[in-house]
């Protein structure tokens, strides 16, 4: 006798991450736009869309999205903080968001200043040169701007 066939109910697959983060990617998103970086880690969502949203949702949403400190507040602990650990990536976006935010050049310099004498010399040449190569590209970004021609940077 030949079994009949039941039915089963559709397999649904799982939930893509951005809806199990809704609204933290939401608020993570409006923080980055902000902050000028709304374009900021798209080689994460290149390679998994999931990575992308965790990082915009807690990262941003949670995190830099939180009462207690301006958004001003955080960018200068955040400079401050990577300038510290002399990471050779990263830190030119947190010099162009600083710059997005109204922090001038002259408190990045000093930031610089007083991070590196608790740090190090070479916490500070770094900085330095990390700063000085935004500075350059933001020159050059404006040239071609003026003369109509588009303008990719190779440091972000």
């Amino acid at each position: 006798m030949a079994k009949a066939k039941t039915s089963r109910p559709a397999t649904r697959r799982a939930p893509r991450a951005r809806t199990k983060y809704g609204d933290r990617f939401e608020r993570g998103m409006r923080v980055l736009k902000k902050m000028g970086r709304e374009n900021l880690m798209l080689n994460q969502k290149a390679m998994s869309e999931e990575m992308y949203d965790m990082s915009v949702g807690h990262l941003f949403g949670d995190v830099w999205g939180r009462p207690g400190l301006s958004l001003r507040d955080r960018q200068l602990v955040t400079l401050a903080a990577n300038i510290a650990m002399a990471r050779m990536s990263g830190n030119h976006s947190h010099y162009l968001s600083s710059m997005h935010l109204g922090i001038t050049k002259r408190e990045i310099i000093e930031i610089i200043i007083q991070v590196g004498h608790y740090t190090g010399w070479p916490t500070l040449s770094n900085a330095v040169r990390q700063f000085t190569e935004i500075l350059e590209e933001q020159k050059q970004a404006e040239k071609a701007r003026k003369a109509g021609r588009p303008f990719k940077s190779r440091l972000l």
